[in-house]
């Protein structure tokens, strides 16, 4: 679990290393975020339903960020995957990029028997009118940051007080709320890590911060 601001801190230290080379691989970053509303480049207050005033009370912040996107919501029970990825090195389009990062959530919610798929609609993963994950990047220097939100068992209702993506009338999901139980954080950790390892072609090894130039 790390605070929003915390790791976004992180993951500039960690672009501005993959730039210069002392990080000599890419690396993805997963972690919880304590509850915070983050508003991308597309985004305005315009699509907080509730009063700010009221978010204070509730002790939530809104933080503006940098990737694409609108308002959505951040909780624990959320697992959020940062890739610091060279996408010139990799020879990958940020289309491509993006679509590989749907496919990591619609591969991950596969494994619990859950169908999640794409839709013109906005970009993330969806079961049917429902949005299960979300995905909003920032590339700087050709290397990527933010990623993906992939909904297992936070609360839902903070979603209600945002029109989610900036859009109208949209429901959001979460695998708990497709399975109706409670789903294990650390195995859909897992999951992930190796979706990413399918979808990316690639092995991961899990490292820890202090031994990262």
């Amino acid at each position: 679990m790390t605070d929003y601001n915390k790791a976004l801190v992180l993951q500039h230290r960690l672009v501005a290393s993959r730039q210069k080379k002392p990080l000599k691989s890419d690396l993805v970053l997963l972690v919880e975020h304590p509850a915070v509303f983050t508003l991308g480049r597309r985004g305005g207050l315009s699509n907080l339903i509730v009063s700010p005033d009221y978010l204070k009370k509730k002790g939530i912040a809104v933080v503006p960020a940098e990737r694409g996107g609108d308002i959505t919501f951040h909780d624990i029970g959320q697992l959020i995957a940062y890739p610091i990825v060279n996408l010139r090195a990799n020879r990958m389009s940020v289309t491509d990029y993006v679509s590989a990062l749907e496919e990591v959530m619609i591969g991950a919610a596969a494994k619990f028997g859950v169908t999640a798929v794409r839709r013109d609609l906005n970009r993330g993963v969806w079961v049917g009118v429902r949005k299960l994950g979300s995905i909003g990047i920032a590339i700087r220097h050709g290397i990527t940051f933010h990623g993906l939100a992939f909904n297992v068992n936070l609360s839902l209702t903070p979603f209600d007080w945002i029109r989610p993506c900036g859009l109208h009338n949209v429901r959001v999901t979460s695998l708990a709320r497709e399975l109706s139980q409670s789903v294990s954080m650390e195995y859909v950790r897992e999951i992930l890590i190796k979706q990413f390892e399918s979808v990316f072609k690639i092995q991961l090894k899990v490292t820890t911060l202090e031994s990262l130039p």
